[in-house]
C-alpha cells in the first residue's frame, strides 16, 4: 500500500502512524515509496480506516459527507474544528488555484476542468487523518490476521493464475514472485479491498484542509497528471482515505515513479491490468535495492542472558557475527551467505522469536515503513513458497497496553530517572531505553518490551 519522509511529514501520522509507533517499530520511518497504508493498519487499530464514525451535521460541512466537527487530536493548528470549517469553505477556490501548478505539469485546461468538476471535500477524512486509538494489536494478533490458510490458498491461485506474468517480470526485475503476490495479498486481499474512496476527493481534500497540504498537493496534481496522460480513467482511481489504490495500494507520486507498462498497450494500468500490476510493484522494489536471489531474514532463536541493546536496525553484523553471539537458526542450519550483514529484531522480547533482518526487508519497509509489515509480507512469501510456520512460540498470554497505560509507563520510568523525554504515549527508542534500564535494575531480561507486568512492576517500585 509510501521516499524518506519524517514520519510526521506524511500521511502515515494519524492513525496508521500512532498504531505503528505505538506498538511494534517504535521509530518507523515514513515509507520512501509513498504507497497508502490505511487499509493495510485499519488492522493494525482495530478499526476500519472507511468505518462510519459517529457523525452529526457541522457548518462548514460541504457536501454529504459526515464529520465528527470536533479538534483534530495532534492539536495542529490546521487541524482545529474552526480552522477545517474555514479552509471547506474556501475548497473551491483553493482547488481552483492549483491550475497554474497543473498547467506546468502539461495538463489541459480541459482535462483540469472535467476532472476538477464537482469535487466536494471529504471532511471525514479530517478525523481518519488525526484518530489515536487506545488500543492497538500485538503482532502475533497481525501475523494471525495476515498470514492465514484462506490467504494463501488465493495466494497459490494467483501465482498459477499469473504464471506467465510472474515469469516475465522475475526475469526482468529480479524480483522474487513470492514477495509480489504477499504484497498483493497483504495489500488488498488479492483486489477484494481496495477502498472505494475517489482518489481526486480525497487528495484534493488533504491537499486544502488539514496539516499536510504541502505533501497531499503533490499527490493530487500527480492524480491530475495520471487522469491526463490516460493511464486510468477516474473511476479506477478509488482507494484508501489517504489516496492509495489499485491491489498493491499505490500513492499517485508512487505511481509515477514506479508504474510500467509491461504488456505494451500504451497505459500503466496497476489496477485492471495484472502484467503492469505486477510488474509496478516489482519495479518499485528493484529501484529500491532489491537483491534478487536473497532472503528477506531468517528466524533466530536468541540465547538467555543477551544484550538486547544490539536489537537495534541501526546495529548491523554479518550472520557470522551474529552467529559467534549464539543467534542461531532453530533448525540449525547454517547461513548460506555468512558474510551478508544483518540487523535483530525482537519484536516480543525476550519470550518471543528472534529475527535477523537482511537488506530485502529494509526494501520492504521502504515500501511500507513498519517492521510488522515486512515480517508478515517476508513470512507470507516463504509460506507462498512452501515454508512452514515460525517454529518459536509467541507470548501470546502478554497483551498490549493500551494508550492510556503507556503514558503512565513512561510517567513511572521518568519518576524514576529512566526516560527523559516528554510522556506522550508513543514508544520509540528513548522509551526502549529507559524500560531496559528499569529492567536490568530489577533483574529481568532487559529486552525493552513493555508488558501489563512491567508496568505492574513500575507501580510497586
Amino acid at each position: 500500500m509510501a521516499r524518506q519522509m519524517e514520519l510526521g511529514a506524511t500521511l502515515r501520522t494519524g492513525v496508521i502512524a500512532i498504531a505503528l509507533a505505538l506498538t511494534l517499530t517504535g521509530e518507523a520511518g515514513a515509507q520512501s515509496s509513498g504507497n497508502g497504508l490505511s487499509n493495510f493498519f485499519s488492522l493494525f487499530s482495530g478499526q476500519k480506516s472507511d468505518a462510519p464514525a459517529q457523525p452529526q451535521a457541522t457548518p462548514g460541512n460541504t457536501g454529504s459527507v459526515q464529520w465528527s466537527g470536533e479538534d483534530g487530536a495532534s492539536g495542529h493548528p490546521l487541524m482545529t474544528a474552526a480552522a477545517i470549517r474555514e479552509a471547506a469553505a474556501n475548497f473551491d477556490n483553493c482547488v481552483a488555484a492549483m491550475w497554474p501548478d497543473a498547467a506546468r505539469r502539461n495538463i489541459s485546461q480541459e482535462n483540469f476542468q472535467r476532472f476538477t468538476a464537482g469535487l466536494a471535500p471529504d471532511l471525514r477524512i479530517m478525523d481518519l487523518l488525526d484518530a489515536q486509538p487506545e488500543f492497538t494489536k500485538s503482532i502475533w494478533d497481525y501475523l494471525d490476521i495476515l498470514v492465514n490458510d484462506n490467504r494463501l490458498a488465493k495466494g497459490k491461485e494467483i501465482l498459477a493464475q499469473y504464471k506467465a506474468q510472474f515469469d516475465a517480470t522475475e526475469k526482468a526485475y529480479g524480483v522474487d514472485r513470492y514477495t509480489i503476490a504477499a504484497i498483493w495479498g497483504i495489500e488488498s486481499n488479492y483486489s477484494t479491498q481496495i477502498g472505494d474512496r475517489s482518489v481526486l476527493q480525497s487528495t484534493a481534500t488533504l491537499a486544502c484542509i488539514g496539516r499536510r497540504q504541502t505533501y497531499f498537493r503533490d499527490e493530487f496534481l500527480s492524480a491530475l497528471e495520471i487522469l491526463n496522460r490516460g493511464d486510468l480513467r477516474p473511476e479506477q482511481m478509488r482507494g484508501s482515505w489517504a489516496g492509495a489504490f489499485g491491489p498493491t495500494q499505490f500513492m499517485p507520486t508512487a505511481f509515477k515513479r514506479y508504474a510500467v507498462d509491461a504488456d505494451g498497450d500504451g497505459r500503466r494500468d496497476v489496477v485492471d491490468d495484472p502484467a503492469d500490476l505486477i510488474a509496478s510493484t516489482a519495479n518499485n522494489l528493484k529501484k529500491d535495492g532489491w537483491q534478487a536471489g536473497q532472503s528477506w531474514g531468517y528466524e533466530v532463536i536468541v540465547p538467555q542472558n543477551f544484550n538486547y541493546v544490539l536489537a537495534d536496525r541501526a546495529k548491523p553484523m554479518t550472520l557470522a557475527q551474529w552467529e559467534h553471539l549464539g543467534v542461531k537458526r532453530p533448525n540449525s542450519e547454517p547461513y548460506p551467505h555468512p558474510a551478508d550483514k544483518a540487523y535483530l529484531l525482537a519484536p516480543a522480547g525476550a519470550a518471543g522469536p528472534g529475527f535477523l533482518m537482511l537488506q530485502n526487508f529494509r526494501v520492504i519497509m521502504k515500501y511500507n515503513p513498519a517492521e510488522a509489515y515486512a515480517l508478515a509480507i517476508g513470512h507470507f512469501a516463504d509460506r507462498l513458497k512452501g515454508g512452514q510456520p515460525f517454529v518459536q512460540a509467541w507470548p501470546r498470554q502478554e497483551r498490549e497496553l493500551s494508550r492510556t497505560e503507556r503514558l503512565e509507563l513512561q510517567q513511572l520510568l521518568a519518576q524514576r530517572g529512566f526516560y527523559q523525554g516528554t510522556p506522550d504515549g508513543q514508544f520509540g527508542g528513548q522509551t526502549r531505553d529507559a524500560l531496559r534500564g528499569f529492567q536490568a535494575s530489577i533483574g529481568v531480561p532487559a529486552d525493552g518490551f513493555a508488558t501489563a507486568d512491567m508496568l505492574e512492576r513500575l507501580r510497586v517500585h
